[in-house]
């Protein structure tokens, strides 16, 4: 049942496997610090070293393995390079000159090593002692009328530690405004599965897969994007399980697999497969597929029932539900017509998929933003609750709900409390441990964050690590919103483009990386993560930091927060003189902390818990809530569809393989078969004849959006490729400026970055766009 056109995707061979060992000693070798990284690549995810920098999969406990992947040996050899961005390289060149280099020059010129400040006058950054930083930071924020004019924008790559002093210190000084790089990504999972079984997180652990006899797999490329996830899939497939992929388009890593780590696999050049069956849905049509299995397994059960027997689990229904009636309802009332054009797959790959999920006992569904980044995103993540919910598969082993998440981090910042709409319960835990009272109004996340920025409500930016001006949407209001600001703050480990969109002032904030050892007054310190399965580590840094003046995000935090607020309401240089201190803090304040300090020692890390695992649904009415929605007309907002010719194809964004993020390693997408570029467009070949263009053509991408505002970008060139026709793709950041700022998702926020309405055009650039490495 599974599609098999593999015509217009290049690469024949397995992921994994001699490419990726051929490009993992690539990037090793562009380090500048070759043989130091060798030791610092084995010490990636062991139990004495540090968490990945890339992204949240879970670790199986091996310490005998290998365990980094070609991904992570980019992020890491990335971020422990030799190469220096300092006070030399600023004099040598101007804020604008800068800003005209690519985003790979940028984060290729190395490691920041000293605090710097923008001159207006000389167009330069130039340094700035750390006392000096601190003390403009502290009198800017003391010196706003309200202190909601401030957003604390947080990347995922933040400890645990740094999280939780960062919320501290923000709520300490009055605001939640908590703009998150969360936003942009799984917004759309924590509020569907809050709002349905009472937790915004996965319910799964690793060690489920292998109990699960099926795992359902939408919306996610983990060749590229979380490449130790193939290991797993590929062992579900050996094990006798199913593996049905929901992609758009065909990607080497959901269909083959060969290990580095297995002689047999390598001398042999064999592989595995990671699937059993491979679907390529429509852009946005994940719903309506997952509603006609749905529609399926209804006429499944009446069949069942007149022979005594039951499709459905009634004994978790009755027990663990409420609503499915008017679920069940609405799917009778959804015709197969409308199920069949906007899913984009047949009504015999629909029925095929629920047969397996009827016949599997254990089944785990798990997703990522090609299923969080539509319009109708939380109500296709309320589908695939309630597909789980009909056969009891929440809350047991081997099953459940399973968001993959991206960079390490994010999910322990919402752990920590980086959330614009903090729940009650955390407010009050945090007052009384502090013995404060912290803000209690709902403040911006990151959509909201541009908006007040642009309308001059929010006058200082204040980042702690990612690249806001590249990762968020319609590119061009971001930057003119952070240009209208009187302070922009960046604490980074890199050269990036939000460093160089500079408000009235511009501070840059070295800080050190997963990799660096990070001293303070008593001792090398730790730091902690929370993986996708709700798992916390321990994180510490095996090289020495390459410059004196970096500081960690913890004690960058402490210098800000100790110039605004003295020692209100801690004494912030005592608690990074010792991390146990804020370990401390965190366990009186978070459910799940109990011990904290003496549970991160055990190898492996310990589990969190997860409330709806033990069908304890902290809802309403305590129970899984199945939510109603009807079938959307269209998978645009209005003021797109609205504007839809024949000429309108659905955009949607992703990532090449040499880039993790907004961060670019290469030039390459060696599974898509792109080399040397980035300005490309992967478009099925019957759109390029069907629109009268070439192949290898240059083109316009231009949105439609009803406001006014011209949104395009210019000199894309056409890859026919194993997509549906009517979409195409192409890399973020370089596409954002085409996704409308208010444009994003039902309930979520998330920008739609796998859903804009664009057209083509003919391009006047005919010739490809050079990227200087120098």
């Amino acid at each position: 049942m599974s599609k098999k056109d593999n015509s217009y995707v290049s690469y024949k061979g397995p992921a994994g496997g001699w490419g990726a060992l051929k490009s993992t000693t690539e990037h090793w070798l562009k380090s500048e610090n070759a043989v130091r990284n060798i030791h610092t690549l084995l010490k990636t995810n062991q139990p004495h070293g540090f968490d990945c920098p890339g992204c949240a999969w879970g670790e199986k406990h091996d310490p005998a393995k290998i365990r980094f992947c070609e991904n992570g040996a980019k992020a890491v050899n990335w971020e422990a390079t030799s190469r220096k961005v300092d006070s030399e390289f600023m004099a040598k060149h101007s804020v604008t000159w800068l800003n005209s280099q690519s985003d790979y020059f940028l984060e290729y010129q190395g490691r920041l090593t000293e605090p710097m400040r923008y001159n207006r006058e000389t167009d330069h950054y130039e340094p700035i002692s750390w006392d000096l930083a601190f003390k403009q930071i502290g009198d800017t924020l003391k010196s706003q009328s309200s202190p909601d004019n401030v957003a604390f924008y947080t990347s995922g790559r933040a400890s645990n530690e740094a999280a939780f002093l960062y919320q501290l210190f923000a709520r300490s000084y009055g605001t939640n405004n908590f703009p998150d790089c969360s936003n942009m990504c799984h917004e759309a999972s924590g509020y569907a599965l809050t709002s349905s079984i009472g937790i915004g997180k996965g319910t799964v652990e690793i060690e489920d897969f292998a109990r699960a006899n099926a795992v359902f797999v939408f919306g996610q490329n983990p060749g590229t994007n979380h490449p130790r996830m193939l290991e797993t899939l590929k062992e579900v497939v050996q094990a006798g399980g199913k593996v049905l992929t929901f992609n758009t388009l065909r990607e080497r890593g959901l269909e083959r697999f060969q290990n580095p780590q297995s002689p047999i696999e390598m001398l042999t050049n064999g592989s595995k497969p990671t699937n059993t069956d491979y679907f390529c849905p429509k852009i946005g049509g994940d719903m309506a597929a997952v509603r006609g299995m749905v529609k399926v397994l209804i006429e499944m059960e009446e069949k069942a029932q007149q022979e005594g027997k039951a499709i459905f689990d009634h004994d978790f229904i009755n027990q663990h539900t409420q609503g499915l009636d008017a679920y069940l309802q609405q799917v009778n009332q959804t015709s197969w017509a409308d199920i069949i054009e906007q899913s984009g797959l047949t009504k015999e790959e629909i029925t095929h998929s629920a047969n397996i999920y009827a016949t599997s006992e254990r089944v785990i569904v798990t997703w990522a933003m090609g299923i969080t980044q539509h319009h109708h995103s939380v109500a296709t993540i309320h589908e695939i609750v309630n597909l789980l919910a009909l056969r009891g598969n929440l809350g047991k082993p081997g099953a459940g709900v399973c968001p993959v998440r991206g960079h390490s981090n994010v999910q322990g910042d919402r752990t920590m409390g980086i959330n614009e709409r903090p729940s009650t319960a955390f407010l009050d835990a945090l007052e009384k441990r502090f013995n404060f009272t912290p803000p209690k109004n709902h403040g911006l996340a990151v959509v909201d964050t541009i908006r007040a920025m642009r309308d001059g409500k929010v006058g200082v930016f204040i980042a702690l690590g990612g690249n806001f001006a590249a990762a968020t949407p319609d590119t061009n209001a971001t930057k003119l919103a952070l240009k209208q600001c009187k302070l922009t703050v960046q604490v980074s480990t890199k050269l990036n483009r939000s460093h160089l969109i500079v408000g009235e002032e511009a501070i840059i904030l070295p800080c050190l990386g997963r990799t660096d050892i990070d001293h303070q007054t008593k001792g090398q310190q730790k730091v902690t993560v929370e993986d996708s399965f709700s798992m916390i580590h321990a994180s510490g840094g095996v090289i020495e930091p390459l410059s004196t003046e970096q500081k960690s995000e913890p004690a960058i935090i402490a210098g800000m927060a100790t110039a605004t607020l003295g020692d209100f309401p801690i004494n912030w240089a005592e608690a990074i003189s010792d991390y146990d201190i804020i370990r401390d803090h965190i366990a009186a304040v978070v459910p799940g902390f109990t011990n904290f300090n003496e549970r991160i020692l055990q190898d492996g890390g310990f589990y969190l818990g997860n409330s709806a695992r033990e069908r304890k649904w902290n809802t309403p009415g305590g129970k899984t809530i199945v939510h109603t929605h009807v079938l959307p007309e269209s998978i645009l907002p209005k003021r797109a569809h609205d504007l839809l010719s024949e000429k309108t194809l659905i955009l949607q964004t992703l990532r090449s393989h040499d880039q993790y993020n907004t961060t670019i390693y290469g030039m390459n997408d060696r599974y898509r078969g792109i080399k040397g570029e980035r300005n490309v467009v992967f478009i099925n070949p019957a759109d390029i004849q069907r629109l009268g263009f070439k192949e290898g053509q240059r083109v316009t991408l231009r949105t439609l959006w009803d406001d006014g505002v011209e949104r395009k970008v210019d000199g894309f060139k056409l890859i026919p490729y194993s997509i549906p026709a009517g979409n195409i793709a192409a890399y973020y950041p370089e596409t954002n400026p085409l996704v409308p700022l208010d444009s994003h998702g039902e309930f979520s926020n998330t920008p739609t970055s796998k859903s804009i309405a664009i057209e083509l055009e003919a391009s006047e650039e005919t010739n490809n766009i050079s990227i200087s490495t120098s």
